[in-house]
């Protein structure tokens, strides 16, 4: 049994939203309706939702200000939004989930699934809002921090902290600097798409590299040497795109 709230501005969002839970995800069981912070705020007074759809912005207050007055959050939040890359990736980089608006209802089904497979406490929840909010407040994407649950707990990093991403599977070591690697439940195209816009290089189908930690090629062409004097292997078939993406094509 899921119990919903729906945060939005917009009376047709809402509604949208409202016949989509209705009609093709029997799983929700009760929803409810807010059009500000504060209604939603007055809602949870008496009403304890599973999943809370948040509109990202809003007049006033917006989704963001909603987290910063939770103490003890124990629902999930699913983000709705236009296409705005910044709250986005600050979104992703928190591991946080999140709908496109107009909403689709597969997505919006998938969305669902994604919280019934999940098993944060309220504590690792706090932490990951702390988290996206402190992102919120950076002037450049760069400066965000990103979150990543493992079985470990969560690890918290910047991008230039990351040394490279390597593929296991359907998981991901993700080695830093001055840390020991750890295992992520992601695999390494999350990770690429994530992190797409920093221009990390693809050196063979397991490998992503930060390119910022690229000290030199070797001189067969067939490594990359990283700053902490580890090697990653460039694959024949990716040696010539990693060369031009380093600029040593001659």
């Amino acid at each position: 049994m899921i119990k919903a709230l729906i945060v939005d501005d917009e009376l047709k969002a809402r509604n949208i939203l409202h016949h989509y839970m209705v009609n093709f995800i029997p799983e929700i069981t009760e929803i409810r309706q807010a059009d500000s912070v504060d209604a939603a705020l007055h809602v949870m007074e008496t009403y304890q939702p599973s999943i809370v759809f948040l509109d990202v912005e809003m007049p006033n207050k917006n989704g963001f200000d909603l987290l910063v007055s939770l103490k003890e959050p124990e629902f999930d939040v699913i983000f709705t939004t236009a296409y705005n890359q910044y709250a986005i990736q600050a979104i992703r980089f928190s591991a946080l989930d999140y709908l496109l608006k107009p909403v689709d209802p597969d997505e919006l089904r998938a969305a669902v699934i994604r919280h019934q497979e999940k098993h944060e406490s309220v504590q690792l929840k706090k932490k990951l809002f702390e988290n996206l909010v402190t992102n919120m407040e950076k002037k450049e994407i760069r400066d965000f921090k990103i979150a990543v649950p493992s079985t470990e707990g969560v690890h918290f990093f910047m991008i230039d902290d990351i040394l490279r991403l390597e593929a296991d599977r359907s998981y991901t070591h993700i080695h830093l600097v001055a840390k020991k690697p750890f295992l992520a439940s992601k695999t390494l195209k999350h990770f690429e798409e994530m992190l797409e816009e920093f221009y990390f290089i693809r050196t063979h189908k397991s490998h992503l590299v930060n390119p910022r930690h690229i000290s030199r090629m070797t001189s067969d062409h067939e490594s990359l040497v990283l700053s902490d004097g580890s090697k990653v292997e460039v694959s024949r078939r990716k040696k010539e795109e990693v060369m031009q993406q380093l600029n040593l094509r001659s």
